[in-house]
């Protein structure tokens, strides 16, 4: 009986360490219950139990060399949730893009941010643009305009709070620089702006 016993354990165990992933770059840190591994240019997540939950893609956002003295998007220095929810980008024009998905791995907040910071108390900030087509010039070409602002948004993706209309972001890979945001919330009633070289502090109602 005893032998049988060890014998179930042994299996057991060996069976359950053969499910766990392996030859991995990369092990983050838990955050809210998952952990994100890398293998090669892939990210995927763990659970508790070392199980996959999110299988291996390419669209998780990281830094290799991550800054940090800035509070954006170029700080995140592996990938992690936080309110549940991890940045993912992709590419239009060669520019990144930044969109959320949720600890299930689907994307719930639209690609839409050229800047953002990882939610925080249910808020990010973060700037968005939208590409508006306004019709076609002499030789047929489209023609397209930008429009860009600095917003607050909640986790379900609903803009709450206009901050700043943006300009002169340029849209084309040689001309393009990460525009930096320069807004900060300090609780759910005052936010930071920074107009120029100076501060203000304005009421919000979220």
């Amino acid at each position: 009986m005893r032998t049988t016993t060890l014998l179930l354990f042994v299996l057991s165990f060996t069976i359950l360490n053969a499910q766990l992933p392996k030859d991995l770059d990369e092990v983050a840190p838990f955050s809210e219950g998952l952990a994100a591994i890398k293998k090669g240019n892939q990210w995927a997540f763990i659970n508790d139990l070392g199980a996959i939950v999110i299988d291996f893609r390419d669209d998780i956002h990281w830094n290799k060399n991550p800054q940090s003295n800035v509070n954006d998007i170029r700080s995140v220095g592996y990938p992690m949730f936080s309110d549940g929810l991890c940045i993912v980008e992709k590419f239009v024009d060669d520019i990144a893009i930044y969109g959320f998905i949720d600890t299930e791995g689907k994307l719930v907040i639209e690609h839409q941010f050229l800047n953002v910071r990882p939610f925080e108390n249910g808020f990010t900030t973060g700037i968005v643009f939208e590409k508006v087509f306004r019709g076609y010039n002499e030789f047929k070409f489209k023609i397209f305009e930008y429009k860009f602002h600095e917003v607050v948004m909640d986790t379900s993706g609903n803009i709450v709070e206009f901050l700043e209309r943006r300009y002169n972001i340029q849209m084309k890979k040689s001309r393009y620089h990460l525009p930096p945001i320069a807004s900060r919330l300090l609780n759910d009633k005052l936010i930071a702006v920074k107009a120029a070289e100076n501060w203000e502090l304005r009421k919000v109602n979220f």
